[in-house]
C-alpha cells in the first residue's frame, strides 16, 4: 500500500524510511534526485558541482558493470529516477537489445547540452 508523502518529514537512520521517501516523493522532488557531477573542468568553468542530468548530455559511467562506457543521455526517467544511455544495452531473452536503466548518481556528465536557452542562462549564472 502507498502512503501519502510526507512534507513533515526531515531525515531517518532507517534505511526502509530512506526508500519509502524516495519511492513515495512527488515529482518535482524526484526531479532532484537526477542531478549527476560535473567534471573537474566544467565545474571550474561554471562554477557549479552537480546539475540535474538531460537528455542529449555525454556521461561516463563510474560503477556498476558498465564502469568506464561513456554514451549520449537518449532517455531520463523521472518516475523511475533512470537515465538511459546510448551504446549501453542489455540483451533480452528473445536476443532483443534493450537500454539499461542506470543510477544517476553512478554518472558523471562530461559535455554538456546547452542547446537549451533556459539552461544556458542557468549555467552562466553565478
Amino acid at each position: 500500500m502507498k502512503q501519502e508523502f510526507s512534507k513533515s518529514w526531515n531525515n531517518s537512520k532507517k534505511p526502509s524510511k530512506q526508500r519509502k521517501f524516495r519511492a513515495n516523493a512527488p515529482l518535482h522532488t524526484k526531479s532532484k534526485f537526477l542531478s549527476t557531477h560535473l567534471i573537474k573542468e566544467l565545474r571550474e568553468k561554471h562554477g557549479k558541482r552537480s546539475v540535474r542530468v538531460k537528455k542529449g548530455d555525454k556521461v561516463k559511467v563510474l560503477r556498476g558493470t558498465h564502469r568506464g562506457k561513456t554514451g549520449k543521455v537518449e532517455k531520463v526517467s523521472v518516475k523511475l529516477t533512470k537515465v538511459y544511455v546510448t551504446g549501453i544495452d542489455t540483451i533480452k531473452k528473445d536476443g532483443a537489445k534493450a537500454l539499461y536503466p542506470l543510477n544517476p548518481t553512478n554518472l558523471m556528465i562530461t559535455e554538456l547540452d546547452l542547446s537549451d536557452n533556459k539552461r544556458k542562462e542557468k549555467m552562466t549564472k553565478k
